[in-house]
């Protein structure tokens, strides 16, 4: 109880404060009145929304566009809440010293709030408002090639200029726009890549999500070896309140059997080794392993009968995996590919100034290439949403990756 009563007190700060910014702006009441019923009615659809949120059904386009409303209107109205706290307390500071100095002997203690103040506060909000709806109409489709050249001493000499395709996060279940989706499979093919790799969650939950966008992805093309995948946390259905075991577990099965319809070969705790010539190289796919979304995976599993000797690329779809297991691994893991993060859909990155997002305060490896001891992991940003139905600074991305052989610089 006590917890929804201090949300009800900060949602009802943040609104007085971004009203009286309002009412400085115009002092035609007309106009605060549409600004009123209008905010009443929006506070009210999102507060709707999330008590109304059915688990049994899960996360519909309905609830994305709540979150997405929910950003839009309140990280604005924050930014003006704290641009006018600032401004009370130089008001506050600046009454204190009149009041002190006797220069003010009548009138109102504290100085009328000054229109500048608020402009600027709108100035400010409007950074943040433009990013979110741009975010959520172009933002999550605006598709990025990033391409990559890592060198391993240990790469079979075969291999040298091996390139590869990686997508990740799919989250088919938030798609809403067929030509768009077109358009970056067709971006995919354009590509130059001997192999084409998936990193988990095809689904938001429901296997039936995926069945509008098959044939689109069906089309990937199939590069001379093939096409591997394996599952993200999303595919094991646990967002989602399934009326029976069996319901789920059908899920589960069908969540599978999409890879098998858009032509990739899940991989479960196995692995495959492709051949060049006389030489090898393996591709490991190991169920879900994540340090807060299940321990699913089971790594040494899915490389028996591998030598650390062996070159080996390991799909893990959470890059905590990385972290926690196979970074020091005694198998030497020369290469993992993950996803997961979707660099929180939401940051800033300027190649070469700056790298920054909120879920680096959470993930070590959020999003891009890591190295530790001549053993990588590369974090694909991913290719869908969700929860925020769009991409702000962090775009969907598409990697291609080349192999080289020599000395490894890191």
């Amino acid at each position: 109880m006590l917890r929804w009563i201090f949300v009800f007190l900060l949602v009802l700060i943040i609104e007085v404060y971004a009203f009286q910014a309002f009412r400085t702006l115009t002092k035609v009441r007309s106009y605060q009145f549409i600004y009123i019923v209008l905010n009443l009615v929006i506070v009210i659809y999102i507060i709707n929304g999330f008590f109304h949120f059915d688990r049994s059904v899960g996360q519909t386009k309905q609830t994305l566009f709540t979150v997405g409303l929910l950003l839009l209107v309140s990280v604005p109205k924050i930014l003006i809440t704290f641009v006018m706290i600032g401004e009370d307390i130089f008001r506050v500071f600046s009454g204190m010293i009149t009041r002190f100095l006797g220069d003010n002997d009548y009138g109102s203690f504290l100085p009328e709030r000054r229109k500048f103040v608020s402009q600027v506060a709108y100035g400010l909000a409007a950074i943040p408002f433009v990013s979110f709806l741009y975010g959520m109409t172009k933002g999550k489709y605006n598709y990025k090639v990033i391409k990559q050249t890592l060198t391993f001493p240990d790469l079979p000499d075969n291999f040298d200029g091996f390139t590869f395709a990686q997508i990740s996060d799919i989250h088919s279940g938030s798609f809403d726009n067929p030509e768009k989706i077109q358009y970056a499979v067709d971006l995919i093919n354009k590509q130059d890549f001997d192999l084409l790799l998936f990193t988990g969650d095809i689904v938001n939950t429901d296997a039936t999500e995926m069945h509008p966008w098959v044939d689109i992805f069906k089309g990937l093309k199939n590069p001379t070896f093939g096409k591997y995948s394996i599952l993200g946390n999303h595919d094991y259905g646990t967002y989602k309140d399934w009326p029976s075991d069996k319901a789920a577990a059908d899920n589960f099965e069908n969540v599978k059997d999409l890879h098998r319809q858009i032509d990739f070969k899940l991989l479960l705790d196995e692995h495959v080794k492709i051949k060049k010539g006389n030489q090898e190289i393996a591709i490991i796919g190991v169920e879900n392993w994540g340090k807060n979304f299940g321990e699913k995976g089971d790594i040494n599993k899915a490389s028996m009968n591998l030598t650390k000797d062996d070159f080996k690329i390991l799909l893990s779809h959470d890059p905590t995996h990385w972290e926690y297991v196979v970074k020091n691994h005694e198998k030497h893991f020369q290469l993992t590919l993950s996803g997961h993060t979707h660099g929180f859909q939401f940051g800033i990155e300027i190649p070469g100034l700056i790298k920054w997002s909120p879920v680096q305060y959470v993930y070590k490896q959020w999003a891009g290439l890591y190295e530790n001891l001549g053993r990588y992991v590369y974090v694909n940003r991913g290719f869908g949403f969700h929860a925020y139905p769009g991409r702000v600074g962090i775009w969907p991305e598409i990697t291609v990756i080349e192999l080289k052989k020599g000395k490894n610089l890191a």
